[in-house]
């Protein structure tokens, strides 16, 4: 019986501790989602509340993984449960775990700025956005940027890699050929100049005026609502700093400090 307190499974066909790579691709690719919905509302919206509350989950997620056991993370828990019908794919648990290190220590650099300090900056942005590549890339290619950063820390290299990356590659690998390229570049352009129209293309008249109605810009003057009093306080509050200037994330800063 597997004990409480131990990372990876061990198998008597395989020299180290195994994880089984669809069951963390799967967990990877719910916390993505769940990452993903909550920081485009921070961005959009400016509402940072949900993204507390996933940092703290995230936490929750990575300290059981990593100090406890992987088959008691919640996530990894669900996506066991998704893939249990999948043939199992073993890979190396050390570079995982390794790995995970990283997404531990993001996510406790998250609790504590914005859980706790409830700092609002360029750095929250620059951690989530890393936090959402590393699990973009585990979960759409199989791809664990971390395991690759564990072989420069460690002497005995990453075995049991996904895909078989660590080993000699024992099949012949795909080959990029001249049309491939020519139909990537003719797409990439054909975006571009799609874009470059819809944003030239000044909308319709109708939704103007639709949009119009539904703000009240065209409600006769009575029936106009009056302008707030100007507070002082949120006057000063509402100062743009000077990063925020210099990165040109002046109007996202007023949006996530609500002085719209």
């Amino acid at each position: 019986m597997p004990s409480i307190f131990e990372f990876g499974e061990k198998r008597p066909e395989f020299a180290v501790r195994v994880l089984n790579e669809r069951a963390v691709r799967a967990s990877a690719g719910i916390l993505f989602f769940f990452a993903m919905v909550t920081f485009m509302n921070a961005w959009l919206v400016g509402n940072f509340q949900p993204t507390r509350v996933f940092v703290v989950a995230f936490w929750v997620e990575f300290f059981i993984r990593i100090f406890i056991n992987p088959r008691y993370a919640p996530a990894m828990i669900v996506g066991q449960w998704v893939v249990r019908k999948q043939q199992p794919d073993y890979v190396g648990a050390p570079q995982k775990r390794f790995a995970w290190g990283i997404g531990f220590t993001l996510a406790c650099t998250m609790l504590y700025l914005l859980v706790i300090k409830q700092v609002i900056g360029p750095i929250n942005m620059l951690v989530c956005g890393l936090c959402l590549v590393l699990m973009f890339f585990e979960t759409a290619f199989g791809i664990c940027i971390g395991c690759k950063v564990y072989n420069w820390f460690n002497k005995e290299q990453a075995q049991l890699c996904p895909g078989g990356v660590c080993e000699a590659p024992t099949w012949d690998k795909p080959q990029f050929s001249i049309a491939q390229l020519v139909v990537l570049l003719v797409f990439g352009a054909g975006v571009v100049v799609t874009a470059q129209w819809v944003y030239s293309t000044p909308a319709s008249k109708q939704s103007g005026m639709a949009m119009q109605g539904q703000s009240g810009l065209g409600a006769p003057a009575d029936l106009a609502p009056s302008a707030a009093p100007v507070n002082p306080a949120d006057t000063e509050r509402c100062k743009v700093p000077a990063f925020a200037k210099a990165i040109g994330h002046e109007e996202k800063w007023k949006l996530h400090n609500n002085c719209r």
